[in-house]
């Protein structure tokens, strides 16, 4: 209880005050993948030189203030060494609240249940996992270019509900990216995995829309949008199907999916970001950069001793803080970003 009120306490303060450091980080631990997904090229690199264990363990101590991090890939759950990334940072961020992580669910099956769950008993407060899903079966598996995969989703989704019943700090929902390739088909495909699990209702489902970036995504290709009116349609239709809960989680979950319909509309995000203030994104080798949607890189941690208060405040670091406070920051509206986007607009918005 004491870490999460942590964690709000400071996302308010962000309200108030630009913070000194940032409390989430978005960590990309590789960029290895199975997948080969027609919205996304990080499958197409072949990464050498990735940070070791050691070095995510030298950063893990240099910076100690984290309060939510997401592991990311690639896919995260092809280093051997997760559990060990999860326990550096869980050792050392003694405010840690929650862990965050997607799975394609392409591992084999007993490792991934062996891995999530060996990364469960590090009791974390909170830990989440999105299972990667973006169609119904025949749909899901041609947009991911993996036969079965569809299948191998249901199943990862399956064992977190077993996980569920022995592990309350575990959440899980379906994470379903909208592009050009499945757009309109969100109800199909809640409706087809509604018949492989009955209690599934639409609070299950996280929804995104297809990005492009230049350092994370590998793609430049604004051909893998979706048509807007498309992408409101499903939007529009998750938003009239979630049921109410009293939490604070779904609340800014809610906030989060009204402001991706406003984004659909009118291509503008819907509020001022906190991208390297709240929050930063490191790739797989170190570098750092305010979010995954920005290729304005501030530093490489491997150059700094593994100390992000280094570069917090270099010029490259307040050019870009001063883009953000004019509004010049790359249109977009993600997760990665935009929950601590909301909680550090609470007071405007309230107004």
């Amino acid at each position: 209880m004491r870490k999460m009120f942590g964690l709000i306490s400071t996302a308010l303060e962000s309200n108030i005050r630009p913070l000194k450091k940032p409390y989430k980080l978005n960590f990309s631990i590789t960029y290895m993948c199975q997948s080969r997904c027609l919205t996304c090229n990080i499958w197409q690199i072949r990464p050498k030189g990735e940070l070791s264990i050691d070095e995510i363990r030298q950063f893990a101590i240099r910076n100690n203030d984290f309060k939510w991090i997401e592991l990311t890939g690639g896919e995260p759950f092809l280093r051997s060494d997760i559990v060990d990334i999860a326990a550096a940072f869980k050792d050392n961020s003694k405010s840690l609240y929650m862990l965050t992580f997607p799975t394609n669910s392409l591992c084999d099956p007993k490792l991934l249940q062996r891995r999530i769950g060996e990364i469960l008993s590090l009791k974390i407060p909170r830990v989440v996992v999105t299972v990667s899903l973006d169609g119904y079966r025949e749909l899901h598996d041609k947009i991911r270019g993996i036969p079965g995969n569809f299948d191998r989703a249901m199943q990862t989704y399956k064992n977190l509900m077993e996980f569920k019943l022995t592990n309350k700090n575990l959440s899980f929902v379906f994470g379903y990216t909208i592009s050009k390739f499945n757009q309109g088909q969100l109800e199909q495909t809640f409706n087809e995995v509604k018949k492989e699990i009955p209690s599934i209702c639409a609070n299950d489902f996280h929804i995104n829309l297809a990005q492009t970036s230049e350092n994370y995504y590998k793609n430049e290709n604004d051909s893998i949008k979706a048509d807007p009116k498309e992408a409101i349609k499903d939007i529009q239709w998750l938003l009239n199907h979630r049921k109410f809960q009293p939490s604070a989680i779904q609340m800014v979950e809610s906030a989060f999916l009204k402001g991706l319909l406003t984004y659909a509309k009118t291509g503008v995000s819907p509020m001022r970001s906190r991208s390297l203030e709240a929050s930063m994104f490191m790739d797989s080798f170190g570098n750092i950069y305010p979010s995954i949607m920005w290729n304005a890189k501030i530093g490489n941690v491997r150059e700094i001793g593994y100390d992000i208060s280094k570069v917090w405040d270099n010029e490259e670091a307040m050019r870009i803080r001063r883009e953000v406070r004019e509004g010049k920051e790359p249109k977009c509206w993600t997760s990665c970003e935009a929950y601590q986007t909301i909680t550090g607009n609470i007071f405007s918005m309230i107004k």
